[in-house]
């Protein structure tokens, strides 16, 4: 999947931290095209830190804006364009939705649809150029580091509701005040709502039932989003375009690099690769 010289790994989490962290991936590209990437929402959010040119992002003005060199993304609800300016490189944490809340110290929902600046938080940090095992070793490390130091804790009721969203499986019955109460939670820990993230993990197993993601035909995606739990071709047009920006069709014809390397990849169930 990758091009000449593009590499994109995914590698487990040291049991310490795997409570908290679904996957580290790192990616790099000596020569990426300069072309506009949508990344998808996938219900997690990320500690990245470039070790290469930082990405430009749009913002929802339209203008172009370099981003940090180290930055947490907080969950998605609408489509992320970028477009590299240099060589890349990459080393990422891609967290559980829900767990990140202890590391960052906020609410996720401050985090929403935002990416922060992390260059203070990971002054000092570094990692070896073109050494994906080397980096992902370095950034566990300082993330043990960083559980060491603080105490993270899991919210039993939001990891069940998370985990039973993941599933499709159905929510439990619920007055309105505990409705309104795990809302409240979700905004907490998770970012978004549980609705929010249901429609998030319906969207990304559209990805995990296409035979080949970055480029099924027409009824290849059709077939991959009622396997997803779509109704029919129009509601998920509708959250192609609510999450992506662009019809299917469109995205797997533009996408390349990056965007077409985690859809490719991170969507697929037990994608990750041993550290």
């Amino acid at each position: 999947m990758s091009g000449d010289g593009e590499r994109y790994q995914e590698f487990e989490p040291p049991a310490a931290l795997k409570p908290f962290v679904r996957v580290i991936w790192t990616y790099a590209d000596p020569d990426p095209a300069p072309v506009i990437q949508r990344i998808a929402p996938d219900g997690c959010p990320e500690l990245i830190f470039d070790l290469g040119a930082p990405y430009e992002e749009q913002d929802q003005a339209g203008a172009w804006r370099l981003q940090p060199s180290a930055l947490f993304a907080g969950q998605m609800t609408r489509p992320l364009a970028l477009r590299p300016v240099g060589p890349t490189e990459l080393v990422a944490i891609r967290f559980e939705p829900d767990g990140a809340r202890d590391w960052l110290g906020l609410p996720l929902a401050e985090a929403t649809d935002r990416r922060l600046d992390m260059v203070a938080r990971l002054a000092g940090f570094s990692a070896p150029s073109g050494d994906p095992e080397g980096q992902v070793a370095a950034f566990t490390g300082w993330m043990a580091d960083q559980r060491r130091r603080t105490d993270w804790r899991i919210d039993p009721l939001i990891r069940a509701e998370i985990e039973a969203a993941a599933a499709d499986r159905p929510s439990p019955v619920r007055s309105p005040a505990d409705q309104r109460a795990l809302q409240r939670r979700f905004a907490d820990r998770v970012g978004v709502s549980p609705r929010m993230l249901r429609s998030i993990f319906r969207f990304r197993r559209v990805f995990d039932h296409a035979a080949h993601p970055g480029e099924p035909a027409a009824e290849g995606w059709l077939g991959a989003g009622l396997e997803a739990g779509y109704f029919d071709q129009p509601q998920m047009a509708r959250d192609f375009r609510r999450f992506l920006g662009c019809t299917a069709t469109e995205w797997a014809r533009e996408q390349q690099a990056l965007a077409r390397a985690i859809a490719s990849q991170s969507y697929k169930p037990d994608a990750a690769h041993p550290a």
